[in-house]
């Protein structure tokens, strides 16, 4: 090497670097081809969207970054009530859009996929135009609140749809719900003026405690323990019995002037235990059994009139109001509840079936009749002494009340009496439906002379309501006879025809006229109750009614081990 000149030694050094440069970019560009390949692979790997990345998360068992904080604080919380209750559901699949067009309707599923499509529409007309308000006006396409919610924006259609949402598949717009609950759902904050403690109960308390036991997810229970806990100033009252109305900002409750002088309504402290005595059984707080109870042993041992209840009983003294009586509004779910709370409890509580059968008995002997023209059954109002001969459309729950009742009677005397009355009063209902010219019925159906059509302008209205529906399915339930969903589908059909208009569903002023004059009101029960029962009609495999009791409002909640 010391023969070799300086300048070609220089040389040599250039030409090996040059050449050690060449590999360094080889490598660098090759590692760089190579990371692009992984890169662009692994994009076919990931989530399509946010309703996959949902719908993974749920399947998973765990939950996702956002619920990491939630599930640690509900961990106890989940370890005990997995003793207590059934397991959720098998998740919904996903329905995609085109199954709406491509399946038709002749089969109990293209039922079902038309009957989804008309729940997303409903939803989507409110999401766009009324979001967070508490009800829709579909054709003026605005917010709407009844006076049932104060005057604040209480998003009561996003909780009454989580349930029905989730049910069906519709997980997109359930994580919608979900997540405006989480995030906007702030009732002291929000409300204004006076709440129905019964409407805020069913419809917030229940829709959240469904939604909490279809999916497990924590945060609708607390959500659901939040509301419960700022009702509970109206049970502040000498006797224990709550009163109608609460202002949440004040604290302060009352009752309505017109209530018999200011008497709380039967219907209303009567339709609280299922959602208390749950709530209190989910977080261990025994405040809200202890409200339901202290209920009980008051009206428990009151006297009853011929062995009836009246409407009206006075929370400070303790005493009934004036003597009216009905199945339908004001009384309606009193009767349902003591039914049902004895269910949930796995038939353990044997006052809830003594009371329900001791007023149910009452009533079939004071109360039930039959028309002179079409021997139509119908429970009449009584108004002291006065009879009422109508059948309120509110008080069509009962032909699904009795057919409960048949199928849980030890009795095979008394689970055929009571199937009967239910298929009798399902059959009265729906010829209340069949004799209007939309195919929906009035509100309230009467039987004078030789006349059984609705005989004033008050009564001849429709608003979305459940309760005609609502008999059917359990009908169809319990017995499989096909004419339950033919009855069914018929009301579907008229309701598209009807009662969609702009942006949703709207109610009918007067169901007799041939061009319908809609209310511009899309109610929140309507995607709470009425396309629930709809959907469920025509799904026998989905919220079995030996695992499952309905609220009021129709949110499902588990029978109790």
């Amino acid at each position: 090497a010391g023969d070799v000149p300086v300048s070609e030694r220089a040389g040599g050094k250039e030409t090996m670097s040059a050449f050690c440069r060449l590999r360094e970019t080889h490598v660098v560009v090759l590692g760089f081809i190579v990371l692009m390949c992984i890169c662009f692979s692994s994009i076919f790997y990931l989530p399509k969207n946010e309703e996959t990345i949902f719908s993974l998360e749920l399947h998973s068992g765990r939950p996702g970054a956002r619920h990491v904080n939630v599930a640690r604080d509900q961990k106890a919380l989940y370890e005990k009530v997995e003793k207590a209750n059934i397991p959720p559901p098998p998740i919904p699949e996903t329905i995609k859009e085109s199954q709406f067009a491509d399946i038709g309707t002749s089969t109990p599923e293209g039922k079902r996929n038309k009957i989804k499509e008309m729940m997303k529409f409903a939803w989507d007309g409110y999401r766009q135009y009324a979001w967070g308000s508490n009800e829709l006006k579909p054709i003026s396409k605005i917010g709407h609140s009844a006076s049932v919610f104060g005057r604040g924006d209480l998003g009561a259609t996003i909780v009454d749809a989580l349930d029905t949402l989730w049910i069906m598949g519709l997980t997109k717009e359930f994580e919608e719900g979900r997540k405006w609950v989480e995030m906007s759902l702030d009732l002291k904050k929000n409300a204004r003026g006076d709440l129905s403690v019964f409407e805020t109960n069913i419809r917030f308390v229940g829709g959240l405690l469904s939604a909490y036991a279809l999916t497990k997810d924590g945060m609708f229970l607390r959500k659901a323990d939040e509301v419960a806990n700022l009702l509970l100033p109206a049970f502040d009252t000498a006797t224990g019995i709550p009163f109608s109305l609460i202002n949440l900002a004040t604290g302060r409750a009352s009752n309505y002037g017109w209530a018999s002088g200011g008497c709380s309504i039967l219907s209303e402290f009567g339709s609280l235990q299922l959602e208390f005595d749950y709530l209190s059984n989910l977080t261990g707080n025994p405040v809200y059994a202890q409200k339901i109870a202290k209920i009980n042993s008051v009206v428990s041992q009151l006297d009853k009139p011929d062995g009836l209840v009246p409407m009206y009983l006075n929370p400070h003294t303790g005493k009934w109001g004036s003597r009216d009586f009905s199945m339908g509004a004001m009384a309606d779910s009193y009767y349902e509840y003591l039914l049902k709370t004895w269910l949930i409890e796995r038939k353990k509580n044997k006052n809830y079936k003594q009371w329900y059968d001791d007023v149910i008995k009452a009533m079939e002997n004071k109360m039930l009749y039959r028309s002179k023209r079409d021997k139509l059954q119908y429970f009449a109002n009584l108004k002291g002494s006065r009879v009422e001969h109508k059948m309120e459309h509110l008080a069509c729950f009962s032909a699904g009340m009795f057919a409960l009742q048949a199928k849980n009677e030890a009795s095979p005397d008394a689970r055929k009496h009571y199937m009967t009355l239910a298929e009798e009063i399902g059959r009265t209902c729906h010829e209340s439906y069949a004799r209007s010219k939309v195919g929906l019925g009035p509100e309230a159906f009467q039987f004078l002379n030789e006349n059984e059509e609705a005989m004033t302008n008050r009564d001849k209205y429709y608003i979305l309501r459940p309760e005609v529906l609502e008999g059917w399915f359990y009908l169809w339930r319990m017995t499989k006879d096909e004419k339950y969903r033919q009855w069914a589908w018929a009301m579907a059909e008229a309701l598209e025809k009807h009662s969609r208009v702009g942006a949703g569903f709207s109610g009918i002023r007067d169901v007799y006229a041939s061009t319908p004059d809609h209310d511009d009101v899309q109610q929140s029960f309507l995607l709470a109750e009425t396309f629930k029962y709809l959907y469920l009609i025509f799904d026998d495999d989905s919220i079995k009614l030996d695992e499952w009791v309905f609220n009021t409002e129709a949110h499902p909640f588990p029978i109790r081990n």
